[in-house]
């Protein structure tokens, strides 16, 4: 079984709108054991749309659009199924009442485009929209079948959760899950885990893939089965095997991020952090203020654009700066003891380096972990510019606290 989303409409092409509905649409069709294979998206042109359906119906058992059902004359989904599914577009009386009752209820005034939706696509069968005015449908066509849901994401996930999804499992009888299993690593790049696991990544059933950010690696690990526990006993060797080969460069599974990490290493030890961060613009701090919250951990962060700042806020003195230059490593020393005697912290961890990462031959970026007796020096990073290093930069960072922390080698 082989299913195809196709997303509808020119703000998504124009990057007006992120497209967040395929992500979840996909995240739901796991649940269910049904293999997407494409994800298409199209602006608001009957004669595209319509082609773009008569492709995903050759290639796909079930395809599922959003967007393309409201009033307006560029909402052209109903119009594209009836074309492609060799049908008409039929008015239906019952949807009519039921769509003026919804704007009843709220006392909103209903226009006469309104009644656009309330044709459907001829023997469709209609799926009763409770939370909005965009009635969906479901056709069938030559053993395929075509699910339409509005673009609005409320109503595009209630519908699926309540409808669609029992709809799927009734109609093709399926009863097996897709299960995934998400290893974070840090400080190693794609290239390096290749050659370390390159082996596992031709496994059939789980499968293993690798997904890259700037500063983390995610290993993916997927297995189909007919049921979440049969799923659970696939992916477990593969997972230790991977940690046995890859050791403490992973750092969480799933939704972990690095700082969530970080906060519960920090409230386990009975310690307290706070941050000075320059080139990575409060970053920092706004991932460590997410992660401790109910947790804790976190005590606060500075912004220090530049050298003055350290000298006015934080004490350090010009002859330092002077003697040793903004960014150095001796500075990065002595902003992060500086920040963690400010904070009243057991711990202070200071990023310094150039206010843009992305400038052609800037100077590197320092960073430093300060605690009671010791300062712990990060590498000076460099080599990378824009988003790509901050990234990287603030993983590296949180990666020094987090090894301090767990008693790794750092």
């Amino acid at each position: 079984m082989q299913a195809e989303i196709v997303t509808i409409g020119t703000e998504l092409l124009l990057g007006e709108i992120v497209d967040t509905n395929s992500a979840w649409i996909a995240r739901q069709l796991t649940t269910i054991g049904l293999d997407l294979h494409y994800t298409t998206t199209v602006g608001d042109n009957l004669e595209r749309i319509t082609y773009i359906l008569r492709q995903a119906l050759e290639r796909a058992d079930v395809v599922i659009t959003t967007g393309g059902l409201g009033p307006t004359v560029d909402d052209m989904t109903r119009e594209a199924v009836a074309a492609a599914t060799e049908r008409e577009l039929v008015f239906s009386e019952e949807l009519w009442e039921e769509i003026s009752r919804f704007f009843a209820r709220r006392r909103f005034r209903m226009t006469e485009n309104n009644r656009r939706q309330a044709f459907l696509p001829e023997g469709a069968l209609v799926i009763h929209n409770p939370v909005g005015t965009a009635p969906s449908f479901a056709v069938e066509y030559k053993g395929h079948v075509i699910i339409s849901l509005p673009g609005v994401p409320h109503e595009m996930r209630y519908l699926m959760e309540h409808e669609v999804l029992p709809y799927l499992r009734k109609r093709f009888g399926l009863e097996g899950i897709i299960k995934s299993r998400t290893l974070h690593t840090c400080g190693i790049g794609e290239s390096t885990i290749d050659s370390k696991i390159g082996d596992l990544m031709h496994l059939a059933n789980p499968t293993v893939g690798t997904r890259a950010h700037p500063g983390q690696t995610d290993i993916c690990i997927t297995a189909k089965a007919g049921s979440l526990e049969e799923a659970e006993a696939l992916i477990a060797p593969v997972e230790e095997e991977l940690r046995r080969r890859l050791g403490d460069r992973i750092f969480g599974a799933d939704e972990e991020s690095l700082a969530d990490v970080v906060c519960r290493a920090l409230v386990a030890k009975g310690v307290h952090l706070a941050v000075l961060e320059t080139s990575t613009q409060g970053e920092l701090a706004k991932r460590l203020h997410a992660a401790s919250q109910g947790v804790g951990g976190f005590l606060g962060g500075t912004i220090a654009p530049s050298a003055f700042t350290l000298e006015r806020c934080f004490g350090v003195s010009s002859e330092v700066i002077a003697k040793a230059g903004f960014p150095s490593q001796e500075l990065a020393d002595c902003a992060a003891r500086a920040v963690r005697q400010a904070y009243g912290a057991e711990l202070g961890l200071a990023i310094i380096g150039p206010a843009d990462l992305g400038v052609p031959n800037a100077p590197p970026a320092y960073f430093s972990l300060a605690t009671e007796n010791q300062v712990l020096q990060g590498q000076p990073f460099t080599g990378r510019t824009g988003p790509v290093a901050q990234g990287w930069l603030l993983h590296l960072a949180l990666d020094l606290v987090r090894r301090y922390l767990l008693g790794l080698p750092i």
